[in-house]
């Protein structure tokens, strides 16, 4: 397994702005943690039958654990890619399906869905990650 720059870089930049989305949410408002539930709801209806203050518990632990795992250098680059790969997929299904984020070509974003399209670079990232050229 060798050291690259690019893959330390791509894993820096994703993996400590997941953990810090995640360290941000350990004290989430319930009424902050409802409305993130309703959109994951969109993409994941098991979500909606969770309390939301038991899913914000979740979500905070689950970007802590996400971006700790795309952090450790010792956690395979092809792994941290397939994990950061699930995650957003997950948040650009949320986007593409939230009402009112896209244009009416189902791309785009709309002013207001600018927040939400920045997630498209998580995915890139995770595809350089996962299908990164191996050293010989």
């Amino acid at each position: 397994m060798g050291f690259s720059i690019g893959n330390a870089a791509l894993r820096l930049v994703s993996g400590a702005f997941i953990l810090n989305a995640g360290i941000g949410k350990l004290h989430l408002a319930e009424e902050h943690a409802a409305g993130l539930q309703t959109a994951a709801a969109r993409v994941i209806p098991q979500a909606g039958t969770l309390e939301a203050a038991q899913f914000g518990k979740l979500l905070s632990a689950s970007e802590i654990g996400l971006g700790t795992l795309i952090l450790l250098p010792f956690i395979p680059t092809r792994l941290a890619g397939l994990a950061l790969g699930v995650f957003s997929g997950g948040l650009v299904a949320t986007y593409l399906k939230s009402p009112g984020m896209t244009e009416e070509d189902g791309i785009r974003p709309t002013p207001a869905g600018t927040a939400m399209a920045k997630d498209f670079w998580l995915a890139g990232i995770a595809v350089a990650l996962f299908f990164r050229r191996r050293r010989q």
